[in-house]
């Protein structure tokens, strides 16, 4: 059992609920939501109620909604972006001899759901005894499609088991639903009430459209469904003759109505195809024409050619994604878990945003940060290539408003928003909002990384070289050469929150000199292109000669690097009269306190120890952990995994371990207790990165790509794979060798705990592992020490020894 809650089995290949406890119902929703990057599901229950948060999301539907201020500023963000729930085509409702089948009432025999992370598909079996003691079984099957972007289906089922009953299914459309209203977290959502106006609604045969317009956005949204229902016996036999059906419509609700009477060995069957879509330009016959088109694709095909497109999309994403683990299958089970949630996440976003919560809740306003490109597209630029395409192209599309909000800062190039959903500025909060300008490096970084990985030089040329000229301009004009000729950024937010309006924050500084020299190199290599951006040589030589002068501060006396300038003068948070109640901080101490203080809320100095590896020496690396491991609270998701990153590579692979545990099963264990908001995007990415950045010692520079594999104590193999300018790279590591198998065209060079070797196609390379000693870890804030793992063949041998001594 997942200690986080006996209701979840381990599994290697799918997250089971064997039980359905009535107060994780939001929870269990987001772990279960289903999505393709377009169109998201929550794992509502079939038939609607009860639930915490409907949830169905169109990428890049949002609502408007004003952003009030006590005292008008010039520059602040006017209107705020809001994901919406649009029109919801999950649910079926059944009727038992006139009683409506909720969980709440009669007996709850049996219930297990299943996300099969093969098969990309949530099931559900439940035997349920009406009030009035009439006994069924409902199977249902859900799928998101990977390959047919606006077409979600449900197939349900239900079977008399004790007797005659006369069931009807009513399977429904509706737009507007009620939503509870979040109070008291900053993270959670600003709810929107009946965002949705009504613009068409249509009924025939066994199909309804609906179609609306966002108030306020002004954005067209349109759903369809369609119906195949059929009764079949024991035998799987068809029956004639024993339904009957309706079809009705009003603005807000479509229904489709089946039914009859059915005796115990014959099964109702109801196949529903649901389409989605949306366009802020197009005309409404043109939004519904697509909705109908898409349910016509998908009815030619039929339930079971859709089922199959799902299965081969995902063979093909695990052949090389794939983590092998022997050693803890709670760990096997998360990661796998992570990357299929990361996967449908962007696999069909295609040029929009991804967001901090992918489309599995309404947490953060639906809206992307700088997550996406720090941790989400890490993981992606080496397992799913065209989706990070997809998602620089987005970021590529909103320079105009990038470059406006510039302009109104009184700097050059682009500013990209800290939180966004169409690209413009939706944060209201200056500290943590604009002045956190690192998400221009960011965007920067991922660019470097995906073209690194995939070698395409398409993007390179054209939107890769554009993102990396607006970022530099960025800088050179947010920074300042100082009297001593060093290059310095003064008055931003790096990626600690609890730090504000610093100089010379260490990530951001690294990160942009990083930016200005990809920006220079990217130029020289494509002249054209760069002439027609304007870029002249003095620009590149003022990026350039910023970038070599560019401060980095350094504590002379600790022998450390401050977080930024001064921030190892301040006094330390008292950690030792902080209550465990009190985290997070931010939702119990002013800012003021926090900002004054030694006291981090996620890893800082730290991602800059893993992102610019190579501007750091092994020494400085650990000597920085361990001074600003005990002022980490991580009061955010993002920090565990590069938490591990650093205490693997600085010989905590225990602490690094127990970081891994926190990333992988930040979701599944509900661990900040804000999961019914919709999942960790970042954290899920994070458990992949603690792994192949972490004991897979994975670094990827411009030097190239290296490993210093090491294993966790109890653990026998670690197998992960790198898609690479179209090869697959695949790495196993065992406690005593270390295998590297490449197929593609040409070999691939690497280096290997510091040595240079090559891996020829289809021929494995077998190398000795290296095991470090281990050190002792520095030590956590009071409190704050994450949960210990050991390995299965640790905790087993424990137990064994445990139940002999006794």
């Amino acid at each position: 059992m997942i200690v986080g809650h006996p209701c979840f089995d381990i599994d290697p290949w799918s997250l089971v609920e064997n039980e359905l406890p009535l107060d994780m119902l939001p929870h269990a929703e987001s772990l279960f939501a289903l999505s393709n990057g377009h169109i998201g599901w929550r794992g509502t229950l079939d038939e609607g109620e009860p639930h915490g948060l409907p949830g169905s999301y169109l990428n890049g539907v949002y609502e408007l909604r004003p952003l009030p201020y006590a005292e008008a500023g010039y520059g602040y963000p006017e209107s705020g972006q809001t994901v919406i729930n649009v029109t919801n085509g999950k649910i079926i409702r059944l009727l038992v001899d006139d009683e409506p089948f909720d969980v709440r009432y009669g007996t709850l025999v049996s219930h297990r759901r299943v996300l099969d992370l093969r098969a990309g598909v949530l099931r559900r079996e439940v035997v349920w005894t009406s009030p009035a003691g009439r006994t069924v079984r409902v199977r249902s099957t859900r799928i998101v499609s990977l390959t047919q972007r606006a077409v979600a289906a449900v197939r349900y089922e239900v079977e008399p088991l004790d007797g005659p009953a006369r069931l009807v299914l009513q399977s429904e459309l509706v737009a507007n639903e009620e939503l509870p209203v979040h109070q008291g977290d900053p993270r959670a959502a600003a709810t929107p009430v009946d965002a949705l106006v009504s613009d068409l609604n249509k009924a025939s045969d066994t199909r309804v459209t609906l179609v609306h317009t966002v108030r306020r956005s002004g954005l067209r949204v349109a759903a369809g469904m369609d119906h195949f229902t059929e009764v079949y016996d024991e035998q799987g036999q068809a029956q004639t003759d024993v339904l009957g059906s309706q079809i009705e419509s009003e603005p807000d609700l479509g229904r489709f109505t089946t039914g009859g009477l059915l005796k115990p060995g014959q099964t109702l069957r109801l196949t529903k195809f649901v389409a989605h879509g949306w366009s802020a330009s197009r005309s409404l016959p043109a939004v519904r024409d697509q909705v109908d088109a898409a349910l016509a694709a998908a009815g030619f095909g039929g339930w079971d050619a859709l089922a199959a497109e799902q299965r081969a999309c995902l063979d093909d994403f695990w052949r090389g994604a794939d983590v092998e683990i022997d050693g803890d299958e709670e760990i096997q089970q998360a990661v796998r878990f992570a990357l299929f949630q990361l996967y449908q996440a962007a696999v069909r976003a295609e040029s929009r945003a991804i967001p901090a919560k992918g489309l599995t809740g309404d947490g953060y306003d639906g809206h992307a940060f700088w997550d996406t490109e720090s941790f989400v597209l890490q993981v992606l630029s080496y397992l799913d290539a065209p989706s990070v395409a997809h998602a620089l192209r987005w970021r590529h599309s909103t320079l105009p408003a990038a470059r406006e909000r510039a302009e109104q800062l009184g700097l050059a190039g682009s500013a990209f928003p800290w939180r966004t959903i169409a690209g413009e500025e939706c944060s209201a909060y200056w500290p943590a909002g604009t002045a956190a300008f690192h998400v221009n490096a960011d965007v920067a970084d991922a660019v470097i990384r995906y073209v690194r990985a995939s070698g395409d030089a398409e993007f390179a040329r054209k939107e890769g070289l554009e993102l990396l000229v607006a970022t530099a301009r960025m800088w050179v004009s947010l920074g300042h050469t100082d009297q001593g000729g060093e290059f310095r950024i003064a008055g931003v937010t790096g990626p600690d929150e609890y730090s504000a309006i610093s100089d010379d924050n260490v990530y951001t500084n690294l990160m942009a000199q990083q930016n200005l020299l990809a920006a220079v190199e990217f130029a020289s290599r494509h002249p054209e292109e760069a002439a027609e951006l304007g870029i002249t040589d003095e620009e590149t030589e003022s990026w350039t000669a910023a970038a070599q002068a560019m401060h980095v501060p350094y504590d002379a006396e600790l022998g450390v690097h401050p977080q930024s300038d001064a921030f190892t003068y301040h006094e330390r948070w008292d950690f030792e009269a902080t209550k465990a109640e009190d985290y997070p901080l931010l939702l119990r101490y002013p800012y003021f306190q926090l900002y004054r203080t030694q006291v981090v809320k996620q890893a800082d100095l730290v991602l800059a120890l893993h992102l610019r590896s190579d501007s750091f020496t092994a020494e400085e690396k650990q000597r920085d952990f361990d001074y600003y491991e005990p002022l980490t609270v991580r009061d955010s998701s993002l920090s565990a995994c590069s938490q591990a990153v650093i205490a693997a590579e600085t010989g905590c692979a225990s602490l690094a371990y127990d970081y891994l545990g926190e990333a992988a099963l930040m979701d599944i264990d509900d661990l900040e207790r804000n999961t019914a908001d919709g999942l960790h995007l970042a954290s899920l990415a994070g458990s992949w990165i603690a792994l192949v950045a972490g004991f897979g010692g994975m670094r990827h520079t411009a030097a190239g790509l290296s490993f210093a594999p090491r294993l966790p104590d109890g653990w026998n193999r670690l197998c992960f794979g790198l898609v690479l300018e179209g090869g697959l790279l695949r790495v196993d590591v065992r406690p005593d060798k270390v295998g590297y198998r490449f197929t593609g065209e040409g070999g691939l060079s690497l280096t290997h705990h510091g040595s240079e070797v090559r891996v020829e196609p289809g021929t494995p390379l077998i190398l000795p592992a290296w095991q470090p000693s281990e050190r002792a870890a520095p030590s956590q804030p009071p409190g704050r020490v994450p949960a210990h793992r050991v390995a299965d063949s640790v905790r087993r041998d424990a137990e064994g020894d445990a139940a002999g001594g006794s």
